[in-house]
């Protein structure tokens, strides 16, 4: 694949079908995201988040629809087109991801090795810095049945940044993390973005953090972008969606119950259509 220079959207996504057999996910999503900026994805459990994700790094195909990442269309490249572009991408996945039977530091290097063909004297030295840069230089020899939670997302952070790349997609990077653990993240994943002026995709459910962190907010609802926007604006949204969604409130447009029959049906109390009159 032909180097050509990063367009000012690093990511175009336009008209975006996605379903899984007669479960229809995404119904039409238009998505831009700048170079150089931190975008955040949010939505509830199951709306799609991840599946976007996929759809960017051409795991998964559309029904229809383009995903452009880097200027290269995703579904359109052949197979060695799509791994030189892949070179380009840097993902920490849901929950680490590390490969268990390897130890910190050669699951830092597994992404250096694997596109590169540089000497083992300089790898280990690319390692090293991107521990440091997360605070884990000491950690290299660990295994990661040895870490905790909040190390192997640092070990995944410094995998996702090992060749310097362009795009970084962040899966769920603060689930199930301790407070302090989750701040540490938040601050890696914002001064790395902007020391290696990359551009970051963060999706997540957690509010607080992508308000803080972030410089543009997408949210799903029903397979579409329902609102997106500068997060300043969209804190300050009187929209009843978007002001429902960021500020946690039980009542609005988002339904708390599946859509069923009423209630009264299902425990056998509906009453009886009246008899007839006679005439």
């Amino acid at each position: 694949m032909a180097p050509v220079p990063l367009p000012d959207n690093l990511v175009r996504i336009r008209g975006l079908h996605f379903a899984y057999g007669r479960n229809r996910i995404l119904r039409g999503i238009d998505l831009t995201i700048p170079r150089g900026r931190v975008v955040a994805i949010l939505g509830t459990s199951g709306s799609g988040k991840s599946t976007l994700l996929q759809l960017m790094a051409a795991s998964l195909r559309p029904a229809r629809g383009s995903v452009e990442v880097c200027g290269h269309d995703v579904h359109a490249l052949g197979r060695v087109q799509l791994y030189a572009l892949r070179r380009q991408m840097g993902m920490m996945f849901q929950k680490g991801g590390l490969f268990s039977d390897l130890s910190v530091f050669e699951n830092v290097a597994f992404p250096i090795r694997e596109h590169t063909r540089l000497p083992e004297e300089l790898i280990h030295d690319l390692v090293v810095m991107k521990l440091n840069a997360v605070g884990l230089r000491g950690a290299q020899r660990l295994m990661p049945g040895e870490l905790s939670g909040g190390m192997s997302r640092r070990v995944a952070l410094a995998r996702a940044i090992a060749l310097d790349p362009a795009l970084i997609i962040y899966d769920e990077p603060f689930a199930g993390l301790d407070p302090i653990t989750l701040n540490v993240v938040c601050n890696l994943i914002r001064t790395l973005n902007d020391a290696l002026g990359a551009t970051s995709v963060v999706v997540t459910y957690d509010v607080h953090e992508a308000v803080r962190l972030a410089d543009y907010l997408y949210i799903l609802g029903e397979g579409v972008i329902a609102a997106h926007g500068p997060t300043a604006e969209m804190v300050e949204s009187r929209d009843p969606f978007v002001h429902q969604f960021l500020h946690a409130e039980p009542d609005g447009p988002v339904r708390f119950h599946f859509p069923a029959r009423p209630f009264a049906d299902d425990l056998g109390l509906a009453k009886p259509a009246p008899a007839p009159q006679a005439l």
